[in-house]
């Protein structure tokens, strides 16, 4: 599987409806954090899902995910929420995803997401011109 070292960073602002009673970041909510990355790294390279649906067919579903907390965030915190790619296939793809405070790292995962075939709900070929844009450095 070939690797690029592109990184897309999203600031995040922490909101009460983000913590829990103690006031501290609830454990799904970096999962959304990383989800928001995720999907504006796309947009970034010029993709937008619901073109990738209905043009394409396709969507892409996160098939597994390797998470560490690591020092919890607070309300009205400034948070950044990082994505890269580790890894691609024909079919899949391997991030690399912070949730950062400044230079400390929150929380990290590795998600491996799959490009589905809407229709047959199977992995399917990530579409040719999103594997070029990966490919190019």
């Amino acid at each position: 599987m070939p690797e690029t070292n592109r990184e897309f960073i999203l600031p995040i602002r922490v909101y009460y409806e983000d913590t829990d009673a103690g006031g501290v970041v609830y454990h799904t909510n970096y999962l959304k954090f990383m989800e928001r990355a995720r999907t504006e790294w796309l947009r970034s390279l010029g993709f937008e899902q619901d073109r990738l649906r209905e043009e394409a067919g396709v969507v892409f579903a996160v098939r597994g995910m390797e998470l560490e907390f690591l020092k919890p965030a607070r309300f009205n915190e400034m948070l950044e929420a990082t994505a890269s790619i580790k890894q691609f296939g024909k079919a899949s793809l391997v991030f690399n995803q912070t949730v950062v405070r400044g230079d400390e790292c929150l929380c990290r995962a590795l998600v491996k997401v799959a490009c589905i075939d809407i229709d047959r709900f199977k992995p399917t070929a990530i579409p040719a011109e999103l594997l070029s844009e990966l490919t190019r450095n």
